[in-house]
């Protein structure tokens, strides 16, 4: 694996540690206070962080199928999270989420952790079958 990609693996567990925080946070008190936006916004940046350096240590170029995966994860999340910062702008961090907020941050969620294992399995299988 390429130092690129592993700094990239490692980014990306961090910041499946803040979306968790964040996810977390958000589904105990049912409220987007600042500090479910900052494990949010700090989650975002490093996930778009991580997949600049996976792209950059990928020798299989840009559309792969753990590419596609990871992109539309990406993706799910910086809804999510821009849906939840106009929430929080609109109607302030005291105002209960919506259920179809709270729907679709754990569809969001949930895809991303989809997208984060299976990255690993993909990762190891190639290892397995000698593939780089």
């Amino acid at each position: 694996m390429k130092t690129a990609s592993m700094i990239g693996s490692f980014i990306v567990t961090i910041a499946m540690v803040f979306y968790s925080l964040g996810f977390s946070r958000e589904r105990k008190r049912q409220l987007i206070t600042s500090g479910v936006l900052s494990f949010y916004t700090i989650g975002i940046s490093l996930d778009i962080t991580a997949t600049i350096f996976m792209i950059m240590g990928s020798t299989k170029g840009l559309v792969t199928p753990h590419g596609l995966i990871g992109y539309s994860s990406l993706l799910g999340m910086f809804i999510d999270t821009f849906i939840l910062w106009k929430h929080n702008m609109k109607r302030g961090s005291e105002e209960p989420v919506s259920h179809r907020i709270h729907l679709y941050s754990r569809i969001a969620y949930i895809w991303w952790i989809i997208a984060y294992i299976t990255g690993g399995l993909l990762v190891a299988l190639s290892k397995i079958h000698g593939y780089n």
